[in-house]
């Protein structure tokens, strides 16, 4: 019976408490029960882990090429050597694996240099590279119900910009890492100065992963992500890959029974493994970020595809005409969150119809290049001609109208009568402008 009212707890009665009848501690403590039950809730419904499967396999085909460049990069400053004892520490207890990474590497820009890649080993690198990216990003924008993707223009310089500054980062925290431990280990004799840096070398790896989570957060979904909503879920991501780093670095005996049976073949499981654990943890902290954010506009059990067909015309007629009014008053265009606020229709939902109104050339969607401001919506043509009618004409006839089906035999006059009483139907809902609807 207690187990019975847990769950109804927190599936009914936590979303129906009223914050404002609450203390200020407890509404934060309700705000977090609803924030981690809805991440719980779409981690296991919205196959996050088959989305970590995928971002594995493309991890491992980029991995080469990626480290490659990170090699090259530190070449370049003269850090290789402290690249490569960091690496083999990261990989501690799999030293077979680090070898066999680092053989690739090294004999991978041998190869470039050479000559003999320049031509399909850099085709395929800047590939998978590119095919990882493309993933993640894919997969951030199912997250945050994102459908519209980056423009050409935007994907080619951010992914650029991505794909130069994050191995300048790695070398540049490795090496201020290893700065530090250098100043700390020559300051043993001050009291206050030698503690305090031991103290921060140990925490710049917690701090430097939560900072790399909160930019994925921030920078990788298509769309205006609030810093302030990434930074608790950057932290907590940080925090557990470090467990898992530890974890996978100091479970000698456990690697080591594992080794015993699958010989040189354990360091690709456990290397997948270890890349699928990260992953998830990325998603989670993922859907914990778009949760912190578009929580005070959720609806906890209304999807989209839930509603019925009728109701979702209902719904988009709403939101067509309040975006036509605005249109016709010559005011500021609506935003998804301003319809959201306007109508109290969920947010998820308001991104979903106005997608299939945009698909049925009912609406269009003005944006610019810059990811941080919100995109606007505009009728696709003269309000003059836009009706109920012209709505449900036009989302009722939205995919393919014709297949090769015989269904010519089955068409009557009989039809011919019941196609034209709709006809009337729909002509008779002309008469009512989607502007009047909103007044």
């Amino acid at each position: 019976m207690t187990i019975k009212r847990i769950i109804e707890f927190f599936q009914v009665d936590l979303w129906k408490i009223d914050a404002d009848r609450q203390s200020p501690l407890s509404r934060i403590f309700y705000q977090i029960l609803q924030i981690v039950s809805l991440a719980i809730r779409f981690f296991t419904t919205k196959r996050v882990m088959s989305q970590a499967s995928a971002l594995t396999y493309s991890t491992l085909l980029a991995i080469v090429p990626i480290l490659a460049v990170v090699f090259a990069i530190a070449r370049g400053f003269g850090y290789s050597i402290y690249i490569e004892m960091w690496f083999r520490d990261a990989l501690s207890s799999q030293p077979q694996t680090a070898e066999i990474i680092i053989g690739f590497v090294n004999s991978y820009l041998v190869h470039t240099k050479s000559g003999i890649f320049l031509g399909i080993g850099l085709v395929f690198m800047l590939y998978t590279v590119l095919m990882l990216v493309s993933n993640i990003e894919a997969t951030f924008n199912e997250i945050w119900q994102v459908k519209k993707p980056r423009s050409i223009f935007r994907t080619f310089t951010d992914y650029l910009a991505m794909f130069f500054l994050f191995p300048m980062l790695i070398v540049l925290s490795s090496g201020l890492s290893i700065f530090m431990v250098t100043i700390a280990d020559s300051m043993p004799d001050f009291l206050l100065l030698g503690p305090m840096m031991k103290i921060t070398v140990k925490l710049a790896p917690y701090v430097l992963m939560s900072a790399l989570f909160m930019a994925l957060y921030v920078f990788m979904p298509n769309t205006h992500v609030k810093f302030k909503n990434a930074i608790i879920p950057g932290i907590l991501s940080g925090i557990a890959m470090q467990w898992l780093q530890y974890f996978y670095i100091n479970s000698q005996i456990w690697m080591t029974s594992y080794n015993a049976i699958y010989g040189s073949f354990a360091a690709l499981p456990l290397l997948m493994l270890w890349a699928q654990i990260s992953w998830t943890i990325c998603l989670f902290g993922a859907e914990l970020t778009y949760i912190s954010q578009n929580l005070d506009y959720y609806d906890y059990d209304t999807k989209t595809d839930d509603i019925s067909h009728r109701y979702q015309l209902m719904l988009s007629a709403i939101l067509m005409s309040r975006i036509c009014r605005r249109f016709a008053d010559g005011k500021q265009p609506h935003t998804i969150e301003s319809l959201q606020q306007e109508t109290g229709i969920p947010v998820r939902i308001v991104n979903d119809l106005l997608y299939k109104l945009m698909e049925a050339r009912l609406l269009i969607e003005i944006s610019s290049d810059e990811k941080g401001e919100a995109s606007q919506f505009l009728p696709a043509e003269s309000i003059v001609n836009l009706n109920l009618g012209v709505l449900i004409d036009r989302l009722e006839a939205q995919g393919k109208w014709k297949i090769d089906l015989p269904i010519g035999k089955l068409v009557d006059k009989k039809w011919e009568k019941a196609l034209n009483l709709r006809g009337n139907y729909l002509k008779s809902l002309q008469e009512i402008k989607l502007e009047d609807l909103a007044k």
